[in-house]
């Protein structure tokens, strides 16, 4: 059975134990230890997740010529990396002048690691939501077509608008996204509150505990995707980022924190 702590029982502003549903970062001067060290909480990080790739020799079944496409549109790290994995498997040479059009900024810098990062080519939406990202690709989609990776599950909100605005785009799925058992690390520890960061770490909660009673934990989302899968699987948000003046977990976080100790 999952232990969940009632607001009633642990007021919000008493939370101690955090869960992040990511891998644990290996710089210890991330700011999410920095955090734990300023207001005295225990961290804990468990990958709700795992990706695997799609070998090239598969990929090449979806018939999609990447050479063939001058914008790419990229909502996350994972897909950034196995975009250029394929490339390379595939010995394809991304042309200089190909631009990319980016969830969050931080996705967008991300690029760095594979590119010579250029603001004309690189765009990212002001907020993290869709709506940011349309509003950019719409001042830049004359002439031009679009591939947007993903996963067997992508984000038909995105491909709906393309279609709806008469883009040329594709599809291109070259990694899968596989829920881990995370049923012990739930059921073993008593968490104040539950950080997700994609739609497929909330399904693979769902998978994990699809009886699951939220019962006063504190849940946290980040980008708009999740905050959809989230509500979607009748999770109720307390805390979301991006936001103006929190652009990560980590400050969204903090300002919960701050103010949830003010009460």
């Amino acid at each position: 059975m999952v232990k969940n702590t009632s607001q009633d029982s642990k007021p919000a502003k008493q939370a101690q134990k955090i869960l992040i549903t990511q891998a644990r970062p290996e710089n210890e001067k991330s700011p999410y230890f920095e955090m734990a060290r300023k207001f005295k909480v225990n961290l804990d990080f468990h990958p709700f997740i795992r990706v695997e790739g799609i070998p090239a020799k598969e990929f090449r079944k979806q018939k999609i010529e990447i050479p063939g496409y001058s914008a790419v549109i990229f909502t996350s790290r994972n897909a950034i990396d196995h975009f250029f994995r394929t490339c390379e498997e595939m010995k394809i040479t991304v042309s200089q002048h190909t631009k990319y059009f980016c969830i969050t900024e931080a996705v967008a810098l991300y690029l760095q690691k594979f590119i010579l990062y250029r603001k004309r080519k690189v765009f990212y939406g002001a907020d993290g939501t869709n709506k940011s990202l349309f509003d950019v690709i719409n001042k830049h989609k004359e002439h031009e077509r679009f591939l947007y990776p993903c996963s067997e599950s992508f984000d038909n909100e995105i491909t709906n608008w393309l279609k709806s605005n008469n883009c040329g785009y594709a599809t291109p799925v070259l990694y899968k996204i596989i829920s881990n058992d995370v049923k012990e690390i739930i059921t073993k520890n008593q968490y104040d509150i539950i950080c997700f960061f994609t739609p497929g770490g909330v399904k693979s909660f769902v998978e994990n505990f699809p009886k699951y009673k939220q019962n006063g934990t504190t849940i946290g989302a980040f980008g708009d995707n999740t905050f959809k899968a989230a509500a979607a699987a009748g999770l109720k948000l307390d805390i979301k980022a991006p936001q103006p003046k929190m652009p990560n977990m980590v400050s969204a976080l903090e300002n919960f924190l701050t103010e949830s100790r003010k009460k």
